[in-house]
């Protein structure tokens, strides 16, 4: 019998599977949209353009953290962009990301994985042009709901002392909500990087660490913004060390929503 291995973080590891799930995705959308403007647009012509494709990471990650994802799309003649999030505080991180949205024209899929889904589903707000939202591995925090505490009491998120998992910029404590949290190098090898080799997970330590502050992960979702899109959440694309706590911590149901806007259903 295999013993469960220490608790997971937020797992990373290979993405062509990730592609493969947006890409789904994508036919989806345009399978909702008028049959006759598909068709011309699968085959380039006038009609209902293909949707951007955009991409939000998460924590301790940046966007180049998609580029193999982002090649596979792109040769399937997609356009996407993968949005630099700031990873600062919920909503300023939603904000960001909602005004990076507004520069786009056309159909879009809102792509967010690990702390991105939380993000996403407050930058999905207000804009008609989003037509799903699509969950990687990600949080779906309903109103009130932090991703921490989604994370569940067998996340390294959850350790009693914080020490063991983080380093802290500046390295006063307690921390404060501007605090910068890097994870220890035992962290990345027990319970983020689960599914890569051991020097795969040497050198995510060594350049991957793009921190979080704080506030990010512990503020509440201020509101429930992605109910008003369609949404999808996939399987995890990547060994964790331990099967997730909580339903909406890793593959959550995406926030409910009403049939106003075509897309994904949940």
């Amino acid at each position: 019998m295999t013993r469960p291995g220490p608790p997971a973080l937020l797992p990373t590891g290979r993405r062509p599977a990730v592609a493969a799930i947006l890409l789904a995705a994508v036919a989806l959308v345009l399978g909702s949209l008028s049959p006759a403007s598909t068709v011309h647009a699968q085959e380039g012509g006038p009609g209902t353009p293909r949707p951007t494709i955009v991409l939000v990471h998460g924590a301790w990650a940046d966007a180049s953290s998609w580029s193999k994802v982002i090649t596979r799309l792109q040769r399937g003649g997609y356009t996407v962009a993968a949005i630099a999030n700031p990873l600062r505080s919920l909503s300023g991180d939603a904000a960001y990301v909602r005004t990076r949205l507004e520069t786009l024209t056309g159909p879009i899929v809102l792509v967010g994985h690990s702390y991105g889904g939380a993000v996403i589903t407050n930058a999905a707000t207000g804009n008609p042009d989003i037509k799903a939202l699509v969950y990687v591995n990600a949080f779906a925090p309903d109103q009130g709901e932090t991703p921490t505490a989604l994370a569940g009491p067998d996340s390294a998120l959850s350790a009693p002392d914080p020490t063991t998992v983080f380093d802290f910029v500046p390295n006063t404590l307690p921390p404060t909500p501007a605090t910068d949290l890097y994870l220890k190098r035992a962290t990345v090898f027990a319970s983020f990087a689960t599914g890569l080799n051991p020097q795969d997970k040497a050198l995510l330590a060594a350049t991957s660490d793009r921190p979080p502050s704080a506030r990010s992960t512990s503020r509440p979702q201020p509101r429930p913004g992605g109910r008003s899109r369609r949404g999808t959440s996939s399987a995890p694309t990547t060994r964790s060390s331990r099967p997730p706590p909580s339903g909406r911590w890793l593959n959550g149901p995406a926030p409910p929503s009403p049939s106003t806007t075509p897309g994904i259903s949940a």
